[in-house]
């Protein structure tokens, strides 16, 4: 298994980081990286006051939004795929009326 994880180093802010992750998973922490940079520099941005500490926290709180948003959308998607075969056999019943 460790044959399969490499190390990687990642920016964010002025802080280095170092990981030992799966291979096929680099690309994913790599781009997560560059998300909370992005969503890091946009609140510095918009709060030029605010402490690191705070920026980050920020950051932490949108990241787990965009968490939980995306978990409710996957719990909802066989509901509304659901919903949409039932519509489907209300209109065809209905045209046979």
């Amino acid at each position: 298994m460790e044959e399969n994880k490499q190390n990687i180093t990642l920016q964010l802010d002025t802080f280095r980081f170092a990981f030992k992750v799966e291979r096929e998973k680099e690309s994913v922490y790599r781009r997560a990286a560059e998300i909370c940079n992005s969503s890091f520099q946009s609140y510095r941005k918009a709060m030029p006051k605010a402490t690191t500490e705070m920026l980050w926290a920020y950051v932490a709180l949108q990241m787990g939004c965009n968490l939980c948003d995306d978990a409710r959308e996957k719990n909802l998607q066989p509901v509304e795929e659901r919903i949409n075969q039932i519509n489907q056999l209300i209109q065809t019943h209905i045209k046979t009326l």
